[in-house]
């Protein structure tokens, strides 16, 4: 029996406990550990007894771990986290902010790349498996259109982001498609639609003890990458409304693409329905440290996306048992 894969967590957050999750539902690999900035003794788990260890040791594991699992937020956990703890390991991240992902790319690929590490980047379903789809359609259909529209749903991402909003003290923000759009696309229009043609955003925000208001409202609408280029309804609420009315952790969306060949048109069209958006992505993150162990194995090094990933590596099967089953 081959030895199973030795996985870390970094970061416990909504995205850490969905990978804790989908790692309770593998057989080839097993959790090593959890590694946090917060105070170790007030984590707790509802699967069972993990080992939590603080982040400050995480160097003490780089024997005792194949690929650690990086489920902070974009903003500013991934930034900083992954060119430092890619220097001792292997990682996978959910890195999402897609203006600075090329940025990104380069500063991880330095890191790993001085002890043979190897990164798989941006994994999880946008950036992620949309990324993949938006690829094969535009390859099969050349002569066409992407469209991708997110929601209705909570972004992980963006909630993180008016979370470290200054006088913020909890959020939650939604993001809208537009359906009249939606439905230009889908009749094979090809309409030419902006940024805020697409989708609004909706935000639902706790403030701290004497906030400012304007001034939070101000900093959340004119953040560059998240919010400046939408529409952006903000509403204010309690600590306990939030709780009760915006707990779940649904989203979704859409890729289309439309395309003519000769005198044909063509629709392709993937989306996905999500009941808890970390769970999910969790789930894509676990199927990616497999096929980053493998490759690693194999000598790769440096950064890798989804785009360059061969599909049969995010399985536990046998090739010879995909292709007898899956073509």
């Amino acid at each position: 029996m081959n030895q199973k894969i030795r996985v870390g967590i970094v970061g416990y957050g909504n995205v850490g406990k969905g990978v804790e999750l989908a790692l309770s539902n593998t057989n080839d690999m097993e959790l090593v550990g959890i590694f946090s900035r917060r105070d170790i003794s007030t984590l707790n788990s509802k699967i069972g007894k993990p080992t939590f260890i603080h982040y400050d040791n995480i160097y003490d594991y780089e024997d005792k771990i194949d690929v650690m699992l990086m489920c902070g937020g974009s903003a500013t956990d991934l930034i900083e986290q992954c060119p430092y703890v890619g220097k001792k390991f292997n990682i996978v991240d959910t890195f999402d902010t897609h203006a600075k992902i090329p940025e990104y790319f380069k500063t991880v690929e330095a890191s790993t790349k001085q002890n043979n590490k190897l990164s798989i980047m941006s994994v999880g379903w946008d950036p992620g498996m949309f990324s993949i789809i938006r690829m094969i359609s535009q390859a099969i259909l050349p002569n066409g259109k992407d469209y991708t529209f997110w929601g209705k749903g909570v972004s992980q991402g963006h909630s993180d982001a008016i979370r470290r909003v200054k006088g913020v003290k909890n959020g939650i923000q939604y993001t809208i498609p537009i359906q009249s759009a939606i439905q230009k696309v889908r009749n094979g229009e090809q309409p030419q639609l902006s940024t805020r043609d697409k989708h609004l955003r909706e935000c639902f925000v706790v403030l701290e003890q004497d906030a400012d208001k304007k001034q939070v409202e101000h900093d959340i609408k004119t953040m560059p990458n998240y919010f400046a280029d939408y529409d952006t309804n903000i509403y204010f609420v309690t600590e306990e409304e939030l709780k009760e009315n915006h707990s779940k952790m649904m989203h979704g969306g859409f890729v289309l693409r439309t395309g003519t060949t000769g005198n044909n048109k063509h629709i392709i069209e993937y989306s996905l329905k999500l009941d808890s958006n970390p769970e999910f992505t969790g789930s894509v993150m676990v199927a990616y440290a497999r096929a980053c162990f493998r490759l690693n194995k194999e000598g790769h090094v440096g950064v890798k996306t989804v785009l360059d990933v061969p599909l049969s590596y995010l399985s536990d099967k046998s090739y010879e048992e995909l292709i007898s089953t899956l073509l």
